[in-house]
């Protein structure tokens, strides 16, 4: 059972959100933590405090008038120790363990993590980039970076944004080669191809509707994405490549987007971090300054 004051931390944040889900995100935990610290208190209480439903959830008057003592209750008990413990910027200390995908950990989230370690020099990290999902529990990783698919309940996780896939061609490729008019005539161009180094094949390109091919006879072969787009850019090729990697060239017409009407629906990328606890607060700064940084992008 919880302790009586982070129960009423939890009923009044999902208060103020009128959203479990969202009550969740704020205070970094599981909706279900939320649900369960919402029924412990419904049961000391002896009142309900959410109506319930599986498309909402609506506070009680009883529970507004609670929410409203508890906020400024919690809000006192908090300055009360946050004057005492808060640790000021120069004392923000301690390694902070991070993974994401190798070619978005080298170009967002390094400068991200640089300019926070300019501000904060006792603070220390470890950066371990792969394009395989890292078993972040095992490995003890505080906070990770991943584009795709995440269904594992040991993980706090929120969704910053989309990440689209283009096949992209420099103007010269272009002039050169012509421009392929469907999937099929992909295979009659020069084209790149990824390897998925955890099974040694090429990573399929995706379409819509479910779509796929797999280059049949690629002229360049890499493990790495970084590198791949540096080959679509040196316009020897084609290539299927993210947009966080591809959007400022687009932009400056460095690189052309090829059947954009068959493009596979985006991707979601998350930040998560596993379900130990309370945060502290230098993950908190760091975890804060990479959700801002890459909901941005």
């Amino acid at each position: 059972m919880l302790n009586r004051l982070e129960m009423m931390r939890i009923f009044c944040a999902a208060a103020e959100a009128g959203n479990f889900k969202e009550a969740a995100v704020r205070l970094g935990i599981s909706p279900q933590a939320v649900t369960r610290a919402v029924q412990e208190l419904e049961h000391l209480q002896g009142e309900l405090l959410f109506h319930r439903n599986t498309r909402q959830v609506q506070i009680t008057a009883y529970g507004e008038t609670l929410a409203a003592r508890g906020r400024e209750g919690v809000r006192m008990l908090d300055d009360l120790f946050e004057r005492e413990s808060r640790p000021a910027d120069s004392e923000m200390s301690g390694l902070v363990r991070l993974t994401a995908p190798s070619a978005l950990g080298r170009k967002i989230i390094v400068p991200a993590l640089a300019e926070i370690a300019g501000r904060y020099p006792k603070l220390n990290f470890d950066l371990r980039f792969s394009d395989q999902l890292s078993d972040v529990v095992n490995d003890k990783i505080d906070i990770g970076v991943r584009v795709g698919f995440l269904h594992d309940n040991r993980f706090v996780v929120r969704k910053l944004g989309k990440v689209r896939f283009h096949v992209l061609a420099t103007p010269r490729f272009i002039r050169q080669y012509g421009r392929p008019q469907n999937i099929e005539q992909l295979q009659d161009f020069p084209l790149s191809a990824l390897v998925d180094r955890s099974t040694g094949r090429f990573w399929h390109w995706m379409f819509k509707d479910g779509q796929q091919i797999v280059p049949s006879a690629p002229r360049f072969i890499c493990d790495d994405s970084g590198a791949e787009i540096d080959l679509v850019r040196s316009g020897q090729v084609l290539g299927q490549i993210a947009s966080f990697l591809a959007d400022q060239a687009m932009s400056a017409g460095k690189l052309v987007p090829l059947l954009e009407d068959v493009e596979p629906e985006p991707w979601d990328m998350y930040i998560y971090r596993p379900q130990r606890g309370p945060l502290p607060a230098r993950l908190r700064m760091v975890y804060d300054h990479l959700v801002q940084t890459l909901s941005a992008d």
